[in-house]
């Protein structure tokens, strides 16, 4: 994966979770976005404070 593919894996996850109901997952989190977008843990973890700021700005 380039670092550009790896950006927009990133970004999509992000607005993918900061659009979704936190009550509609089901199932904890970073599982989930591992499964459903193929990122490490780590890209997970960025993903869950990308969103959170999306959320923060969109309040």
């Amino acid at each position: 994966m380039t670092d550009h593919e790896h950006s927009e894996a990133i970004g999509v996850a992000a607005q993918w979770l900061s659009k979704t109901s936190r009550d509609r997952l089901g199932q904890p989190i970073i599982p989930l976005l591992r499964e459903r977008f193929g990122l490490t843990i780590a890209e997970a973890c960025e993903v869950c404070r990308e969103a959170n700021l999306r959320r923060q700005r969109a309040a």
